[in-house]
């Protein structure tokens, strides 16, 4: 059974009307009927509907019409999903129907079965696209390129080859060192391509213990292994018809490799302990900070997998190579944690920016941001001073009876213990140690929760 839905039914034809209005209420869909396009407008602004099945003539008004000014009031969001049933070979006007966003349209005679089946899908499409409503706020940067900053020549070669591989369907292998921003590239792939409304699933393959990888990816079925005891579906299942992310991938088994070359060759595979082959139809990016290459070399990594997945390869430029991009990317981080924590920042001295070009970044962008985030909780003015930024051992100024640190091991450590020694100076209570910090007590709140801090 199929997900069940609102229908709003529209043809002039009585006749019509009741066979396929008892046809989808069979289905368990509700239905509303309507005669004409002015009552079918009526209807739509008075109450929402999961979908709706248009004919396009009809007196007064064509379906068409009626597609047309949905599409220009109402934001895709809100709009209902759209089947327009076409006669006469008006393929014509089909064809605008789906251009202006319709899912599907049927052509007059069809059978009923045509159009629960298209039905089925269009709701299932939906159901998909609010599921997913969450991934892709995400995606609603307010940024020109996706969150990618940056005006270097590095940085634009990025964006242009991404923009040039989401239009296809192609495997994408994505390399550069930690902190370089390969997820946000993934993303800004996705959300380019034509499955933007589809799911994308990121697996991180590090994060996940050996023993558990392989079920995590294909799913399992009650009672394949000790501890399965419900069917499990797995991540390339959740994102068919989408994209999957599969981060670090040079830390998977040779035994998981040989599944993942079955699926990208197949585009096959069975879950664990399960007698059936799964179909799915997806599209795979993959990252990895590791030298592949290197690795099979080793025979650590699958040849044919590695030349599988590295269709099209995408390298990301670590922070030192690209330094020009340093003022945009902390002005853009300035204006995000600014806004998170509450605090008025405007800038930081030049000093910093100097030290901030003249520092190699292991750690590239995620360093950089971190720093910053850090510095804005540290700062007490509107401008980011050396001495905020010196704490974080980025410049080597560091003040007396302080450990010179290396950010990306301590900076946890020295976010907690600024924030302990300012409540102990203002003797526990949080306004005093809030003003101390000079931040909000919103955003002192947030730390405390964040380190645990009683």
């Amino acid at each position: 059974m199929g997900p069940r839905g609102s229908i709003l039914l529209v043809d002039d034809e009585e006749k019509i009307l009741k066979a396929l209005g008892r046809a989808l209420r069979d289905e368990g869909h509700e239905v509303v009927a309507a005669a004409s396009a002015r009552e079918a407008q009526r209807l739509l602004a008075s109450r929402s509907f999961d979908l709706l099945v248009v004919d396009n003539r009809m007196p007064e008004k064509t379906g068409l019409e009626l597609i047309r000014e949905l599409a220009s009031s109402a934001p895709e969001a809100d709009r209902p999903q759209i089947i327009m049933m076409t006669a006469h070979a008006t393929v014509e006007s089909a064809i605008e129907a789906m251009k202006l966003g319709a899912f599907d349209y049927l052509q007059k005679p069809f059978e009923v079965e045509e159009l629960l089946v298209g039905a089925r899908r269009a709701l299932e499409h939906l159901r998909l696209r609010t599921q997913n409503r969450y991934l892709l706020s995400e995606r609603e940067e307010e940024f020109d390129h996706y969150g990618i900053v940056g005006r270097s020549r590095a940085i634009q070669e990025v964006i242009r080859q991404l923009e040039l591989v989401a239009q296809s369907r192609s495997t994408v292998l994505i390399t550069g060192e930690t902190g370089t921003g390969k997820e946000l590239v993934a993303r800004a792939i996705h959300d380019r391509s034509a499955q933007r409304e589809m799911p994308l699933i990121r697996v991180n393959c590090a994060a996940i213990p050996e023993s558990l990888l392989e079920s995590e990816l294909f799913g399992h079925v009650k009672g394949a292994f000790t501890g399965a005891t419900s069917n499990k579906k797995g991540r390339f299942a959740l994102a068919d018809g989408g994209t999957i992310f599969l981060d670090e991938i040079g830390t998977m088994s040779t035994t998981v490799q040989a599944k993942l070359l079955r699926v990208l060759q197949e585009r096959e595979f069975e879950p664990l302990g399960a007698e059936r082959t799964e179909k799915v139809d997806l599209r795979v990016i993959a990252a990895s900070n590791r030298d592949l290459r290197r690795m099979v070399g080793e025979g650590r990594f699958l040849e044919d997998l590695f030349y599988r997945l590295s269709v099209i390869p995408i390298p990301i430029p670590p922070l030192r190579e690209r330094r020009e991009d340093i003022p945009a990317l902390t002005e853009h981080f300035i204006g995000k944690h600014t806004q998170r924590s509450g605090k008025r920042i405007d800038r930081v001295e030049e000093a910093v920016l100097e030290a901030f070009r003249e520092y190699d970044w292991p750690g590239n962008v995620r360093e950089l941001e971190n720093t910053i985030e850090r510095a804005v909780v540290l700062s007490p003015g509107p401008v980011i001073t050396r001495r905020e930024i010196s704490l974080l051992g980025v410049t080597e100024s560091v003040p007396a009876g302080l450990p010179s640190l290396k950010l990306h091991h301590n900076v946890e450590w020295v976010e907690r213990q600024t924030i302990e020694r300012a409540l102990q100076r203002a003797a526990g209570v949080k306004k005093d140690a809030a003003d101390l910090l000079g931040i909000s007590q919103r955003a002192l709140s947030y730390y405390l929760a964040k380190h645990r801090i009683e």
